[in-house]
């Protein structure tokens, strides 16, 4: 706050025990809860259904606990390389995620919230890895509780275009991930190549108004590495 931060995004692992906790924290203050990021467990693409539905009940925990905070989403991701054994990446696959996203999205719309897709990159998960990949998942779920997000990390890897990557997530655009662009720190510590100033503008022609958020670490003291980011963050959106 006394940065001028205004969001604050939690882990939704053990988010239901922690809604009056956090409501009292932000009491009378400026910074309310942006995204809430995953802390589910299981995953939606399990080939085991005991996990499909431990995914399920967990999610569906976390978002209600979002919905009480007025958060814009909660964050998932339908399999990371490392959760196995998935289901193949087929169109039947793709459909069957469809119809349960539509089954969240009608329950996230109950608590006023979404659920947002969000596309890492190949090193992270191979199903879903392009903003228009998640955006084109969102148009054929016809859901209005069923979004996605960019992350200027994952997208430094997959998206030849910052501003193509927003532009293809349309209306569907619900948050945004920031990180410096070589080693996923603060914004500035990785020098001339942390440049957001492409999607920035995008972002502004779009019309975005929802949380950018810091997904990152630091190298240096965060007392001196995150006013900077901060600075570097709010002049290139000036710049945009």
């Amino acid at each position: 706050e006394n940065h001028g931060v205004v969001g604050l995004e939690p882990n939704g692992a053990g988010l239901a025990g922690r809604v009056g906790e956090l409501k009292e924290a932000l009491r009378g203050r400026e910074v309310k809860i942006s995204a809430i990021c995953a802390g589910f467990g299981g995953f939606i693409l399990s080939e085991d259904q005991a996990v499909r539905d431990e995914f399920d009940r967990t999610m569906r925990e976390i978002i209600a606990a979002a919905g009480e905070l007025g958060s814009t989403g909660v964050i998932m991701v339908p399999a990371f390389n490392s959760q196995v054994p998935v289901m193949p990446h087929t169109q039947s696959t793709r459909d069957y995620l469809i119809e349960r996203l539509r089954l969240l999205g009608d329950y996230a719309r109950q608590c006023g919230t979404t659920v947002i897709l969000e596309p890492l990159n190949r090193k992270e998960a191979f199903y879903l890895r392009q903003v228009a990949d998640a955006a084109s998942i969102c148009r054929d779920a016809k859901n209005e509780g069923v979004k996605c997000m960019g992350d200027f990390w994952h997208m430094t890897s997959e998206d030849p275009s910052d501003s193509g990557a927003f532009l293809s997530a349309g209306p569907y655009l619900q948050h945004v991930h920031i990180a410096s662009r070589a080693t996923r720190n603060m914004p500035g510590e990785d020098g001339a190549v942390d440049n957001y100033v492409d999607g920035f503008r995008t972002l502004k022609q779009m019309g975005y108004a929802n949380y950018v958020s810091f997904e990152c670490g630091s190298k240096g003291d965060r007392m001196q590495t995150v006013p900077a980011a901060l600075e570097l963050v709010r002049s290139q959106w000036k710049e945009a």
